[in-house]
């Protein structure tokens, strides 16, 4: 995993504030985040060995942040501190539905590079996850780096020049909706129909990502790519705090297609651990398990526990 890592500042709310509005919510909670860390938890929860790499601050929440890595079996080879520019904060308000609104403050991340290429360049794995809260300069540089037979880039939030990166050519792209209209130039809303996700995914397929998928919430995600098109009709389940939910996506995806799980099949998976992470509180902490996906979907998640045994 490449990206970032952020303590998380969360407060529950009533209703999602206008612009000029003041609502009081309940009280702050401090939890560990980031794009890139939250996918590594993921990805780890639901069986795979994973290394993180990416820039914390000097400071508590930094160490924090590198302790609950290691207390999920992520490896922080990867992670540097760096003095004098404090870890990375993520504000984030969630309403009684579960929406939510998140403001970062990017602080270390913004110093990810060269090191931080090195360490995936020096890792060989089945997958490499790239995630946009780093610099687009060291998103171009991973995308080549080190010997892995998949790569998949979570352009979330699309950085300025997303439209060249995907047109440089990507193995499999990852967005959102808001994300797909920066990156193709035009709104992107809802599933299916005439400008829905169905479309920008295979919209993305044509201008660089062999394979695209763009989520589209609750209603679900739908898929572009050599394996054909694919929507994925969003999973009846009971929302509680949706953060984390995308990222729970991209890290599942990836863990299904480097255990050689068909493209489809991966995608429905995906779609499935995103919509667990729904129905549980918190970022890192919701993010689920593999009984936890099928209690939650019933749709039982397709890759082998590993053996304990080793």
């Amino acid at each position: 995993m490449l990206g970032s890592l952020n303590m998380d500042i969360s407060v529950t709310v009533p209703r999602l504030p206008g612009p000029g509005a003041t609502v009081l919510g309940g009280a702050a909670a401090f939890a560990p985040g980031g794009k890139g860390a939250n996918q590594a938890v993921a990805a780890a929860r639901l069986g795979a060995d994973v290394l993180m790499a990416g820039c914390v601050g000097d400071d508590d929440f930094g160490r924090a942040l590198r302790a609950a890595l290691a207390a999920e079996g992520v490896r922080d080879d990867g992670v540097r501190t760096v003095r004098g520019v404090p870890t990375g904060l993520a504000m984030i308000t969630v309403d009684a539905a579960g929406e939510n609104i998140i403001t970062v403050a990017p602080g270390a991340n913004r110093q990810a590079g060269a090191p931080e290429v090195a360490a995936v360049t020096d890792e060989s794995g089945d997958a490499l996850v790239i995630s946009a809260e780093v610099p687009a300069a060291t998103i171009v540089a991973a995308l080549a780096a080190g010997r892995y037979r998949l790569r998949v880039l979570n352009l979330a939030p699309a950085p300025p020049g997303a439209a060249d990166i995907v047109a440089a050519g990507v193995d499999w792209l990852v967005v959102n909706e808001s994300e797909a209209a920066a990156v193709l130039g035009r709104p992107v809303a809802g599933l299916v129909g005439a400008g829905g996700a169905a479309d920008a995914a295979a919209d993305l397929a044509r201008v660089g990502a062999r394979n695209a998928v763009v989520t589209a919430g609750s209603a679900g995600a739908a898929y572009c790519g050599p394996a054909g098109g694919l929507t994925v009709p969003g999973f009846a389940v009971r929302p509680v705090d949706s953060v984390g939910a995308g990222d729970t996506f991209v890290a599942a995806l990836a863990v299904a297609l480097a255990a050689a799980v068909p493209a489809r099949e991966a995608v429905t998976a995906a779609a499935a651990a995103g919509a667990t992470a729904v129905t549980r509180p918190g970022t890192q902490a919701g993010m689920p398990r593999p009984a936890d996906v099928l209690a939650a979907t019933g749709h039982p998640w397709p890759v082998p526990a590993p053996d304990p045994r080793g």
